[in-house]
C-alpha cells in the first residue's frame, strides 16, 4: 500500500521505516518543522522542580540539554504522554519514566493518580506551540502546581507544486496518515481537485474532524492516540463504498 506521511522530516523518517517493515511504500510530504529553543529548555532544567512532563517526543529530546550535574537524572520522575516520548526521555538519561499511553488529559490523570511530591518545586512541563489545552487545564482544575516552558514551535512548510504533484498524483496514495488537526488542515488546503478518494487514517476524533466531507467515507480513527494504533489501521480492510 502506498502511504502518505505528513509529519516533520525527522519523525517522518522513523515512521517511513516502520511502514517499510510492514511491507508498505511510504511517501513523505512534511508540512511542518520543529524549531527548538534549546536555551529555554536548558534554563528551565536549572530551576527548582519536582518532576517533568512531556507531551511530545520533540520536547522529550531536549531533556539532553540539562547541564551536567544540574540534577540526578536517574532519580527525577518524568511523565511522558506516549511510547515515542518515553523512549526519547530514556535516551536522554532519565530512568524514572511513567507513560500514559494516551493524550494530554490521560497524562494529567496519571500524574494525579501517582501524586508526586512537589515539595522541591512545581511540575515542569516542557511544551510546544501549538498544543492542545487538555493537559494544562486538567492540572489546573486539580490544583497541581506546574510551570509551562515552551521549548519548541512547529512552523508550517509549503511544499513546491511539483513535490505536491509527485506525492499526491504520481500515483495517488492509497492512504494518508494524519497526526494532528493543524497538519490535517494544511494538507487539505494543498490537495488538488483531481486528488482521488483515499483512506484518511487519523490519530484521534479531533483530527478526523478536519477531514472534508468528500473524504469522510475513508476516515478511520486510531483506537488510542499513539502511532502503533494508527499504523494498525492499515491492517484493517477499507469499508466498502
Amino acid at each position: 500500500m502506498r502511504v502518505l506521511v505528513t509529519r516533520p522530516q525527522q519523525a517522518a523518517a522513523r515512521t517511513a521505516a516502520k511502514l517499510a517493515a510492514l511491507g508498505h511504500e511510504p511517501v513523505l510530504l512534511p508540512l511542518s518543522r520543529a524549531v527548538h529553543d534549546r536555551a529555554a529548555a536548558a534554563a528551565a532544567l536549572c530551576e527548582p522542580f519536582s518532576a517533568i512532563a512531556v507531551t511530545s517526543a520533540e520536547a522529550a529530546g531536549l531533556l539532553g540539554d540539562a547541564p551536567p550535574g544540574a540534577r540526578q537524572r536517574a532519580d527525577i520522575p518524568v511523565y511522558a504522554v506516549g511510547h515515542a516520548s518515553a523512549d526519547a526521555v530514556r535516551a536522554a538519561g532519565f530512568g524514572r519514566v511513567a507513560t500514559a499511553g494516551g493524550d494530554g488529559r490521560d497524562l494529567a490523570g496519571l500524574i494525579l493518580r501517582e501524586k508526586p511530591d512537589f515539595s522541591a518545586g512545581p511540575l515542569l512541563y516542557l511544551a510546544g506551540d501549538p498544543r492542545a489545552p487538555g493537559f494544562e487545564s486538567r492540572l489546573r482544575e486539580a490544583g497541581v502546581p506546574f510551570r509551562t516552558v515552551e521549548c519548541y514551535r512547529m512552523e508550517p512548510l509549503v511544499p513546491a507544486a511539483a513535490e505536491i504533484g509527485r506525492a499526491l498524483l504520481s500515483p495517488p496514495p492509497d492512504a494518508v496518515i494524519l497526526y494532528s488537526r493543524e497538519t490535517a488542515a494544511r494538507f487539505f488546503a494543498l490537495v488538488p481537485e483531481r486528488f482521488p478518494a483515499a483512506r484518511m487514517l487519523c490519530m484521534s476524533r479531533n483530527v478526523a474532524a478536519a477531514v472534508p466531507a468528500r473524504f469522510a467515507a475513508g476516515v478511520a480513527v486510531a483506537a488510542s492516540p499513539d502511532e502503533e494504533s494508527l499504523l494498525a489501521l492499515l491492517q484493517v480492510p477499507a469499508a466498502p463504498e
